[in-house]
C-alpha cells in the first residue's frame, strides 16, 4: 500500500474550495494533459454522496478508465472517492477542508495499491508515485486558482 499526502493552503472559504473539489468541469480542466474526461456517471457539475464517475484518460501512454464513487460526505470538512472499476488493486482518496486564519487548508490523503505483485511495487517506486503526485499537485493548482478567484 502506497501513501500520499499533499497539503495545499487556498485563500478560500471552506465551502468554495470543497464544492470546487468535487466539481468534474474543474477536475477536467486540471487533468488537461492526460486528457482525461468524465464519460459515464455524473459527468458535468458536482458530485455527491453514493454517486459515480467514470474516468477515461492518457496515462503512461495508454488510455485508461476509473471509476470512482464517492463513499463519504461531511459537507465541507471531508469526502472520499474510491474506485469501483480500474487498474489499480485498490484505490481511496479522502479529501479534508479546515479553515484558518481567513484560508482554507486543504490535505489530500491517498492511499493504493497496485496490482502485479513485484512488478507492480517496482512500477509504483520507479514511476507511478512521482505521476500521481504531479497530477495531484495540477489538481490542487487549478482548485487553488479557482478558488481563489471565486472567493
Amino acid at each position: 500500500m502506497t501513501t500520499i499526502h499533499l497539503t495545499t493552503k487556498i485563500k478560500a472559504t471552506k465551502q468554495i474550495v470543497f464544492d470546487n473539489s468535487r466539481d468534474i468541469d474543474i477536475h477536467q480542466q486540471s487533468a488537461s494533459k492526460s486528457n482525461e474526461v468524465a464519460i459515464a456517471g455524473v459527468t458535468t457539475g458536482l458530485i455527491n454522496y453514493n454517486e459515480t464517475v467514470t474516468w477515461r484518460g492518457k496515462h503512461f501512454g495508454l488510455y485508461l478508465t476509473h471509476k470512482s464513487r464517492i463513499t463519504a460526505m461531511n459537507f465541507y470538512d471531508h469526502f472520499v472517492d474510491e474506485m469501483e472499476s480500474g487498474k489499480f488493486k485498490s484505490f481511496k482518496h479522502e479529501h479534508f477542508f479546515k479553515e484558518e486564519n481567513g484560508q482554507t487548508i486543504m490535505t489530500d490523503k491517498l492511499e493504493y495499491e497496485t496490482p502485479f505483485s513485484v512488478i507492480g511495487k517496482l512500477f509504483d517506486l520507479l514511476f507511478l508515485k512521482k505521476h500521481l503526485i504531479q497530477f495531484l499537485l495540477e489538481r490542487n493548482k487549478i482548485l487553488k486558482k479557482v478558488s481563489e478567484k471565486d472567493n
